[in-house]
């Protein structure tokens, strides 16, 4: 899976974003050169394009007994990829009422649009309440958002990183982002969501702070940062309900 956004609609944070020397061999890539990479080495694979915004890549998984299902779905200019597999389904798909042969990225689009519009939970216990291994980008064509979250497991992984434009990709594929980001790129934080208009934060511990890492690689070099939540600082307060605006900012002053 791949999704690029361009420089602005995403704004991740700015510890992740590490220039590489001027005597570096290699450069980062492009969106353009990142999609080529991709769609080359993908079997069955696709992309769609929303003007200079954004772009979503989808490549099924290859058979294997250990290969965990992938998944692509859009509906009213809501698209999602949706990587994993959630253990109550179900018990979610009757609680947001949908049919019961509806499936993980479906689920994932319905959640997010019912947070959008009514917001009657905060988002962090939205998430909490899934159960499995699951890692999803959402993009929301029409408001040109990014709604992204890990599960808290740890049992699969996602990446993101910047871009030679600064744009910033996301993917499983740590060498596809590896090679096209660099030294700015980091492992997306298990347990954690980043939403366009509030950031990154963890949704197991919603009332803490991130705090950035420094992360060095192999050669001794700074290589983005590992963002983890710090137990010593505290957000001011959050809403118990509210609309989009309410658990989408909340945090931003402290």
């Amino acid at each position: 899976m791949l999704a690029i956004f361009k420089k602005g609609l995403v704004n991740p944070p700015q510890e992740l974003n590490c220039p590489a020397s001027p005597q570096a061999s290699v450069s980062p890539k492009n969106p353009e050169e990142i999609l080529k990479g991709f769609l080359s080495d993908a079997c069955n694979g696709f992309s769609i394009g929303f003007g200079d915004k954004a772009l979503l890549a989808y490549a099924p998984p290859e058979p294997s007994f250990k290969a965990h299902q992938r998944l692509f779905c859009g509906v009213n200019d809501v698209y999602c990829i949706f990587w994993g597999s959630l253990n109550n389904l179900c018990t979610l798909n009757r609680q947001y009422g949908l049919s019961k042969g509806g499936n993980e990225a479906m689920f994932v689009i319905e959640a997010y649009r019912t947070l959008r519009d009514r917001g009657p939970y905060p988002a962090h216990q939205v998430l909490k309440d899934l159960e499995g291994s699951f890692g999803f980008v959402i993009y929301d064509h029409k408001a040109e958002t990014v709604f992204t979250a890990l599960g808290a497991d740890d049992a699969l992984k996602l990446f993101w990183g910047i871009a030679a434009d600064g744009s910033v990709m996301i993917s499983d594929n740590v060498d596809l982002v590896k090679a096209s980001c660099r030294k700015s790129f980091a492992p997306f934080p298990p347990g954690c969501m980043y939403y366009s208009e509030r950031g990154l934060m963890s949704f197991e511990h919603p009332m803490n702070k991130m705090k950035a890492m420094p992360r060095i690689d192999s050669e001794g070099a700074m290589c983005g940062a590992n963002f983890m939540v710090d137990s010593y600082s505290k957000v001011n307060s959050m809403p118990r309900v509210g609309s989009e605006a309410n658990w989408a900012t909340w945090g931003q002053q402290a």
